[in-house]
């Protein structure tokens, strides 16, 4: 990066964190700490719960995403708004009322310890391991470009991140987030234009949105039911609206962002704020993948985005045959552009041909992409050195690098870190909420002082940072990042969800039958997860949200039934004796 980028990328950074100590520090009391003062207005909460979600891997994954499918993902967030207008209705009334710390209390009070315990064990596992990786993505992205040892980086975002959010507690992240979304839409709006003008003179934006469109880019929506196909319309209605309802009513980093309202209205206004605005936010970020995609056609495009890995290969035995491939590569991508112009130029009658020319050598440079792949793979087994051979998430940072003019680099890399910041700041909030309010002050000691619980708050939240530091140092990336923080949640979004659906509608199902259900549904999530791990089964991981509910529900049902039955047969013999 030149000097004008790293006085940008300081300078955000700085006025960020110094904003959020500043505007929240010295909380009085564990509430304000742990909960907030209750005092956000719905745009505060929106912005706050939309940065809670998007984490620095919306913005180095999904460009990347879009690049390689198309903006088939956006297909995902459709569940959204359903699962919000029903918490709103349903869920948040309730949490409010009961002046709740954690969803997990609600448990409690419901059903028992036991239960609440287990659902609150279940957001521990999953948020703890999601966060790591959520602070991993960046660091592994910004030491390669930094030139940064790797563990240094990951210490220094997670640093950042714990300095405010000990200082300042559940305000401080909300707070922060708020000005972190903000300079992150604006940067995103900066990109888009900078992208529109770097296209060559000839080639409009409808040339683009057409090239967009003829490679197949813009298909948005598929209609084919199908188990194994991770992006359609079925599996985004029924699974994603499960996930979303999991993740929202009953995640604990995204109930304590709105349960900081000064009302509920505020609390509902902030929450519909996100599901109007969050599709088409996501929609916009995709969008900028596929133009990186149309502007790189008519620019050169590495045949392996990662640049530490090209340097490695290129300086090893297999370096005349990645070399080799690369100039394949560069003759397919002569090929391509000449088509590309000449049907820009052509008539009607003659892009159909021409289109599927265009298509045929996408498909050949797909093919070159996974030789060079196959390459590094076998050049990590012959050197020992561990190397991630998929490249998606490192497109957009590839192309920022390299495409960007001095300062809007700075600008780019201070997004990702403030996603980054602004994700991890809410997961070890709330991390910290929930092993105070629901195991330490419940279980260990329900008596203490104020002062007590405020100091250990601050302990809890200082060492799930330092937790969430040490999962990123040694979590193994997966061939795409915002898939893997979603399969992470899907592995126990299913039975957390089942056990609130019960607790809200099916008031005749008791603890015990609930504990069951919600075990055993845990469990084959589980199964099935590792059953999709070793190819003997294929279905797509939005499914294990609703299976994982089904099968919670399912099992209680039938748990309740046989205990209902067993406890009558036990009081008609006490009769019969009596």
């Amino acid at each position: 990066m030149k000097i004008l980028d790293w006085i940008v990328l300081i300078f955000i950074i700085i006025i960020i964190i110094v904003y959020g100590i500043k505007k929240t520090r010295k909380p009085s009391d564990s509430e304000s700490y742990l909960r907030g003062q209750q005092t956000l207005p719905w745009w505060t909460i929106g912005l706050s719960v939309m940065a809670t979600q998007a984490s620095a891997i919306t913005f180095l994954s999904l460009p990347g995403q879009a690049y390689d499918e198309g903006l088939r993902f956006v297909q995902f967030y459709f569940g959204l708004p359903i699962a919000i207008i029903l918490l709103c209705i349903f869920v948040l009334p309730v949490y409010y009322k009961l002046n709740v710390y954690t969803a997990y209390e609600f448990l409690e009070k419901r059903f028992d310890l036991k239960t609440r315990s287990f659902a609150a064990f279940l957001f521990l596992c999953q948020r703890s391991v999601a966060t790591g990786l959520t602070l991993f993505a960046p660091s592994i992205v910004l030491s390669s470009i930094l030139g940064w040892n790797l563990s240094f980086t990951t210490c220094i975002i997670g640093l950042l991140v714990i300095i405010y959010t000990v200082s300042g507690g559940t305000n401080a992240v909300s707070q922060t987030q708020k000005q972190q979304m903000l300079v992150i839409l604006l940067g995103l709006i900066i990109i888009f234009f900078i992208i529109i003008s770097k296209l060559p003179s000839n080639v409009s934006f409808q040339d683009a949105i057409t090239i967009a469109n003829d490679t197949g880019k813009l298909k948005a929506i598929d209609f084919e039911f199908d188990l194994s196909n991770k992006y359609n319309i079925w599996n985004a209605i029924l699974g994603g609206t499960f996930l979303f309802l999991s993740y929202f009513g009953t995640d604990q980093s995204q109930v304590q962002r709105y349960l900081s309202g000064k009302s509920l209205k505020e609390c509902q206004l902030g929450l519909l704020f996100n599901a109007i605005l969050k599709i088409p936010i996501q929609f916009f970020i995709l969008f900028i993948g596929v133009l990186v995609f149309i502007f790189l056609q008519f620019n050169t495009t590495p045949l392996h985005f990662n640049t530490a890995n090209v340097a490695l290969i290129k300086n090893s035995t297999y370096a005349d045959q990645y070399i080799l491939l690369e100039k394949q590569f560069d003759l397919l991508e002569k090929k391509k552009l000449d088509a590309i112009n000449h049907n820009l130029e052509a008539k009607t009658v003659d892009k159909t041909e021409n289109i599927a020319s265009i298509n045929n050598i996408l498909i050949k440079e797909k093919a070159i992409r996974s030789e060079a792949k196959t390459l590094l793979k076998k050049f990590s087994v012959q050197s020992g050195v561990q190397i991630e051979t998929e490249d998606t998430d490192y497109i957009f940072i590839n192309f920022i690098t390299q495409h960007l003019p001095q300062g809007f680099v700075g600008l780019l890399i201070a997004i990702i870190v403030l996603a980054a910041m602004s994700a991890t700041a809410a997961a070890i909030n709330a991390l910290s909420t929930t092993s105070i309010i629901d195991f330490y002050k419940r279980l260990y000691k329900p008596k203490a002082t104020d002062k007590h619980y405020l100091s250990v708050s601050k302990v809890a939240t200082f060492s799930w940072g330092i937790i969430s530091i040490f999962f990123a140092m040694i979590i193994t990336l997966f061939d795409n990042l915002i898939e893997a923080v979603n399969i992470i949640g899907s592995l126990f979004y299913g039975a957390i969800l089942g056990i609130f659906i019960i607790s809200f509608f099916l008031k005749k199902i008791m603890a015990n039958a609930t504990f069951i259900g919600a075990i055993i549904g845990e469990l084959i999530v589980i199964l099935l997860f590792i059953l999709n791990t070793y190819e003997i089964i294929d279905i797509a991981y939005l499914w294990f949200n609703l299976i994982g509910c089904g099968i919670t529900i399912l099992i209680a049902s039938l748990s309740q039934w046989i205990i209902t039955i067993n406890n009558r047969k036990k009081l008609n013999l006490i009769l019969i004796k009596n």
